[in-house]
Parts: structure tokens; C-alpha cells; sequence
């Protein structure tokens, strides 16, 4: 973390911190009040994102406004929702080196996440030893386990559960969670039937997320007994109140073992506890669960009841291309983004991408790049454009063109903080040296590590293996290969299987 000369991020009193614990969780908190809002606004609304917000907030002290730490903790919650996360720990560093706010236990989670997802495993690491032992206490405990599972690092992420046990911190079911969902991720299902015990014997109790966890879990071993008892388990549970989130997860997961009658109804359960307040983002849900059925009928039955609530939401257009596109229904998903093309007030990238992704996706490579060019052309070019482009060409084996898109975005001074594909990155990097063009490959290195595009661990590996031998690709698609285009076609296969998957998760 860098410092200012004579700062101490860690200075301040036990009652800030006690106080700042209680305020300040990791989900996005309601502006406390009307200029928490603006400043907030302010740093959302800046559409060039910068290399650095910090602009942003000195621009907002030279027009004689205040900063609370309110203000900069909701900013730095906002940025984390919405993936920013360079912006989120420039907010978070300027908070306490410029300044000379105290940081809250809650602040020290915040922290460590966004340095392991900004530079890396590696300086979360040093971040966390640095920490003073008055702030070294449970949420400081939990990020480092966040920052381990969010990597996928088994190993540490269980020496530090166990650590935490020692020490007292891992009586609530939160931590359970991390490694349950850990667990879940790797297929260490016999180790998470084992933790599952052990919540039970210590008589921690299940809450909703976990439900979703175990589900999941057992829906990719094809565990349908245990399923269903444990969601009659969580309805006779007199302290859990099932809602619509609920249902639509469970019908998720009993989708995945193929029990599309059991899914659709607990589809219809879940659209039963709908209510005003949460029937924007559960209708949202539900087109990409139709989708996932394959039911186009009910994605327009859904898609006509949003649009009846008679307001515009840029997420419920995206959401609704996505699930056409996901059930190739492309020329559906075109003309959803041309009415929102015509009618749009906030400009939303990510809109436009849900085409530029599906062209990619079918091989309609002409058709992605004129589409992106008719983006730039129109002054709505955006870096991850280009970079969704890069990776389709990569992945369609197309290097001469991925490298040429990948030049635009790295170029591109605006989507500063977003996360580039690994592979693609690497695939480019690897023809230009093989083609000799090592100057070109350094260039765009240089210019992703600034622009914050890839962890500086991710880049000082590539730039080793650049100088070094062409392990690139092994290095960083954790996949062995014996040939380039051997990699690559592992990559399109790898790419074609998940990209419905994220793209829906993009959408929520």
C-alpha cells in the first residue's frame, strides 16, 4: 500500500472503529445523506473512468464541499457492486493517506479484498501482515479467508479457517459459507459433507445463502434425495422465511440434475411471493430462468409484466437480450437492444456487448466488429468492447485481428480497472513473440499493468515468461499444453461452455 510520508492508515480511536464496524458492512449502504448521494453519483457517473478517481474527490474539496467517510465508504460499496474495483481501492487508500480517517475493521475487509483482486494473492498477503493487532481481529481474519477462497488457494484458505477457529472467530455461519462455497467450486464434496457435520454438531445454524450453497452442491452430483430434503427442511424451518430469491435458486439447481417439472414449479412458487417492492429485480431472475428452461413463451410472459411496470431499467433490457441470446435466439435479442437503442437515457455498455458477445460466440466475427465499430464511430467505444472482440478472434484462432483489438482497448483510456481475459491476454502475447514483435508485447503489458486490466501478479508472469520461455498460456490458464493452437482450441471449447453462464451472472 502506498503511503504518504508521516500517514499512518491505521491511526484513530477504538469507538471510530467500534462505530465504523456497526455502519459499515460489504453491501452497498443507503447514502447518509443528500451530498453522500452526489459524491456518489459523481464518481459513478465519471463514464471516462479515468486511470484515477482521484480527480474526482479533489475536485470535489476545491468547490468547498466536505468528505465524510460515509460519503467515501457507500462510493467504495457502490464501486465493489458494480466490479470497479481499481477505482473502489484508489477510494479506499485515499481515504486513509489523504485523508487521515480511520479505518474500521469493516474498511480492513474491504481492503483486503480489493488489493487481492487489483494486484493480487501476493500483496493482500503482505497488506494482512501489516495490519496492527488491534485491527487484526475477525473481519480482518475473514477477508484474508475471502481473498484465499476468491483465488481458489485451498490450502491457505484452510490453515487460515483453522487459525480462526483457534482464535475464536468462526462461530458464525458466514465463514462456513466461504469454505462451503469453496469447497463447492474445487468438487471437494466429501470435505464439505464433512463441514456440514461439524455446523450441525456445533449447532450453527443454516441461513439462506447456505441453503443456495448445498443445493448447488448437490445438484452437480446429482444428489436429488438430499435436495429435496433439504428444501423441505428449510420450508419447516419456523426460522427461515423462504422468498422468491429462494425459490428461483432451488428451481436453479433441480434444473441442473434435469428435473425441469420440479424447476418450472418452484419457478411459479417463487413468482407467487413476488411483491412491489422486489418485482424489478425478481422478474429480472426469472427471465434468466426461462431462459434456462428453454420457455420462450414465459420469457415474454415476463418480459410484458416488467415492461408494465412502466418504467425504463437499462438492467431489464440486458437481462432480456441475454436470455434470447441464450436460447439462440439472436435476431430476438437484436431487436430488444434496438428499442433500447431508442430509448435509452443512460448509456449502458454492457447492452451493446450482450450482441458483440453472441456474434463472437456463433463465429459472426464480421458482424461483432462492425457492430463495435459502429460503437466507436458513434462515441460509445469502451475497452471492454474491444476486449470481449480480442477474445473472440483469439478463440476463433484469429490472432492477427485478436492482437489488433486487444491494441484498441489497452489503448483506450476509459474502462480503466477492467478485467481483461487472462487467456486471450496471454494467447496475444504469445503470437507477438513468436511473430518477433516482443516491442508490441511489452507495450500492451505496460499499458494493462497502469491501467489496472490485470493483477501485477498476472503481469509480472507474463512479462517473465515473455522474457523467458513461451509458457505463457500454461502459466496462466492453469491448463498443460504442448502446442499454441492446442491451447487455443482448449480455450474456445473452455470459452463456448461458460460464456452463457457469465453473461447471465452479468445481468443480475
Amino acid at each position: 500500500m502506498t503511503k504518504l510520508p508521516g500517514s499512518n492508515p491505521w491511526r484513530g480511536n477504538a469507538i471510530s472503529r467500534v462505530f465504523g464496524a456497526l455502519f459499515y458492512t460489504t453491501e452497498v449502504l443507503p447514502s447518509s445523506s443528500t451530498l453522500s448521494e452526489s459524491l456518489s453519483r459523481r464518481i459513478l457517473q465519471n463514464r471516462t473512468r479515468r486511470d484515477s478517481v482521484v480527480p474526482v474527490l479533489e475536485q470535489w474539496l476545491k468547490e468547498g464541499r466536505g468528505v465524510k467517510q460515509p460519503d467515501l465508504q457507500d462510493s467504495i460499496n457502490r464501486l465493489r457492486k458494480s466490479n470497479q474495483y481499481s477505482h473502489a481501492l484508489q477510494i479506499s487508500e485515499w481515504m486513509s493517506d489523504e485523508m487521515k480517517l480511520d479505518l474500521s475493521p469493516a474498511d480492513v475487509f474491504a481492503r483486503l479484498d480489493l488489493i487481492s483482486k487489483v494486484r493480487g494473492l501476493e500483496e493482500a498477503e503482505k497488506y494482512f501482515d501489516g495490519i496492527p493487532d488491534q485491527l487484526k481481529g475477525l473481519q480482518a481474519y475473514f477477508g484474508l479467508l475471502h481473498c484465499y477462497a476468491h483465488h481458489k488457494s485451498l490450502e491457505q484458505a484452510e490453515t487460515t479457517f483453522q487459525k480462526m477457529k483457534e482464535l475464536g472467530f468462526a462461530k458464525g455461519v458466514g465463514c462456513y459459507n466461504t469454505m462451503l462455497t469453496l469447497y463447492s467450486q474445487m468438487g471437494k464434496y466429501r470435505k464439505l459433507d464433512i463441514l456440514v457435520k461439524e455446523m450441525e454438531e456445533k449447532g450453527i445454524g443454516y441461513n439462506l445463502r447456505t441453503l443456495n450453497i448445498l443445493l448447488n452442491s448437490y445438484a452437480a452430483t446429482s444428489d436429488i434425495d438430499r435436495m429435496e430434503k433439504l428444501l423441505l427442511k428449510m420450508e419447516a424451518d419456523p426460522l427461515v422465511t423462504m422468498d422468491w430469491l429462494n425459490y428461483n435458486s432451488a428451481a436453479n439447481a433441480f434444473l441442473r440434475v434435469g428435473l425441469r417439472e420440479k424447476a418450472q414449479a418452484l419457478l411459479r412458487r417463487s413468482e407467487q411471493l413476488i411483491t412491489l417492492k422486489t418485482r424489478k429485480v425478481a422478474y429480472e431472475y426469472l427471465l434468466a430462468s426461462y431462459a434456462s428452461l428453454g420457455n420462450k413463451d414465459e420469457v415474454y410472459r415476463i418480459w410484458n409484466l416488467y415492461k408494465c411496470m412502466g418504467r425504463f431499467y437499462n438492467s431489464g433490457y440486458r437481462s432480456m437480450s441475454i436470455s434470447l441470446v441464450k436460447m439462440d435466439d439472436i435476431d430476438g435479442a437484436e431487436k430488444i437492444v434496438e428499442e433500447w437503442e431508442s430509448r435509452f437515457k443512460t448509456f449502458d455498455i454492457l447492452i451493446p456487448n450482450v450482441l458483440v458477445n453472441a456474434y463472437c460466440k456463433k463465429g459472426l466475427l464480421e458482424k461483432a466488429s462492425s457492430y463495435s465499430k459502429k460503437l466507436a464511430e458513434s462515441g460509445r467505444e469502451d475497452v471492454s468492447t474491444w476486449a470481449v472482440l480480442a477474445t473472440g478472434y483469439s478463440m476463433n484462432g484469429q490472432m492477427e485481428e485478436a492482437v489488433e483489438a486487444l491494441q484498441k482497448a489497452a489503448n483506450l483510456e476509459n474502462g480503466s480497472g477492467w478485467q481483461f481475459n487472462r487467456l486471450t491476454v496471454a494467447s496475444c502475447l504469445l503470437y507477438l513473440k513468436k511473430t518477433g514483435d516482443v516491442e508490441l508485447a511489452h507495450e500492451l503489458l505496460r499499458l494493462l499493468r497502469e491501467r489496472g486490466h490485470l493483477t501485477t501478479a498476472v503481469c509480472n508472469e507474463l512479462e517473465d515468461s515473455m522474457d523467458g520461455e513461451p509458457k505463457v498460456l500454461e502459466t496462466l490458464s492453469g491448463e498443460k499444453g504442448n502446442t499454441w493452437w492446442g491451447l487455443i482450441q482448449f480455450g474456445k471449447e473452455k470459452w463456448m461452455g461458460k460464456w452463457s453462464s457469465s453473461t447471465t451472472r452479468a445481468s443480475m
